[in-house]
């Protein structure tokens, strides 16, 4: 029998990408999944009897650019505490300054770091308690060839282009920075994260605008800007955009995420694709904590666990086009999560204060990056 360098014993393996959900064993050898299987043996071995064992958990939605953006995280506090492998920080740097967010933050971080790279030239630079300057509200700071050469250069760490969109961020400049951002997208043959806030624009005016394989972040937001009707049905335009291929990422953070539209969208089976905290200096301390809170309120809402482990490991990689992440599948990356699933009353607040009483919670217990273990706090 093969012995490997690593092995998770015993726990419950939730891999959506291959449909496993069962008892088994994890191991990994030379920094990659070597095999899920029973009685496996490793050099260094971990007991994770009763836990959640899952492909490392990647969060679509974060802002980590610690120290050089007002709104960044520290990347490993937050991946170990929310026991996340894969970080993909969305718009924090722009052109002028993702130099200094790769060489200070990317390259010295233990948890994987991606970037959707933004429009605006400075990235998002005043965002705070005390201030909060939407950056595509100055169309002097559009960057599309500056975009487009940076991107070109780091397609090894750049997914995609991030533009920020509607009344707080985007001012008077409506739909513009948005077709900006599809002018440098094509041009570089990446997809786009689109983030909504408040109109203008209106959603419906920016699906329309948006492609096949690109991502609205924010998409179970609160009224204004929501997808679902007054009577709880989901808005015929977002219907369409499905069908076309338009990512649904929650996004949750300081101001897009409500249990009212949540409930609406889940009871017409509309589900979210992907499942992300949106976590910046502010989210951090609540509504939204982190991504495992998220993704609770999405199990307290109905939501099987199977199809929210999905929506952090599976999903997110394939928008990534990423397919050696979220997967156990032998030679991917290997990450992993180790999760404890908690019964009990817990309570979760939305981004409008309304109260959810739930019955469950995930909890980190661990997580594996590259083959080694580290604790979560």
């Amino acid at each position: 029998m093969a012995i490997h360098d690593f092995v998770l014993r015993g726990g419950r393996v939730i891999d959506p990408s291959q449909g496993i959900d069962r008892v088994a064993d994890v191991a990994f050898t030379d920094g990659h999944v070597a095999m899920v299987g029973e009685g496996l043996k490793g050099r260094t071995e971990r007991d994770v009897a009763g836990l959640l064992v899952t492909p490392g958990l990647i969060d679509l939605h974060t802002h980590v650019y610690a120290g050089g953006t007002s709104l960044g995280v520290d990347p490993e506090a937050f991946a170990r505490s929310s026991a996340v492998t894969t970080l993909i920080d969305t718009g924090s740097a722009g052109p002028g300054n993702f130099a200094g967010f790769r060489d200070h933050v990317i390259a010295r971080s233990k948890p994987r770091i991606l970037a959707y790279l933004n429009i605006s030239f400075a990235g998002i630079y005043a965002f705070s308690k005390r201030i909060n300057v939407g950056e595509s509200g100055d169309h002097r700071l559009m960057a599309p060839i500056d975009t487009v050469e940076v991107a070109d250069r780091n397609r090894d760490t750049i997914v995609g282009i991030k533009v920020r969109v509607g009344r707080n961020a985007s001012g008077e400049q409506g739909t513009v920075p948005l077709l900006i951002a599809r002018q440098a997208a094509e041009r570089l043959g990446m997809s786009m994260m689109v983030h909504i806030d408040e109109p203008p624009p209106t959603l419906g005016e920016v699906l329309a605008l948006m492609r096949p394989g690109d991502v609205l972040t924010h998409c179970f937001r609160p009224f204004p800007n929501t997808p679902a009707t007054a009577d709880g049905k989901v808005e015929p335009f977002v219907l369409e955009a499905r069908e076309r291929g338009i990512i649904f990422d929650i996004g949750h953070g300081m101001g897009s995420f409500a249990f009212r539209t949540g409930r609406a969208m889940l009871a017409q089976n509309f589900m979210p694709d992907c499942i992300s905290s949106d976590v910046h200096s502010l989210s951090i301390q609540g509504p939204a904590f982190d991504l495992l809170t998220t993704m609770s309120k999405f199990l307290c809402l109905g939501m099987s666990l199977n199809e929210v482990i999905r929506c952090a490991t599976e999903n997110p990689a394939s928008a990534l086009k990423r397919p050696e992440l979220g997967t156990f599948r032998q030679g991917g990356v290997g990450d992993a999560s180790v999760l404890a699933l908690e019964d009990g009353r817990f309570d979760y607040v939305d981004v409008v204060g309304e109260h959810l009483d739930g019955k469950m919670r995930l909890s980190a217990r661990g997580l594996v990056i590259g083959g080694e273990f580290l604790d979560s706090p």
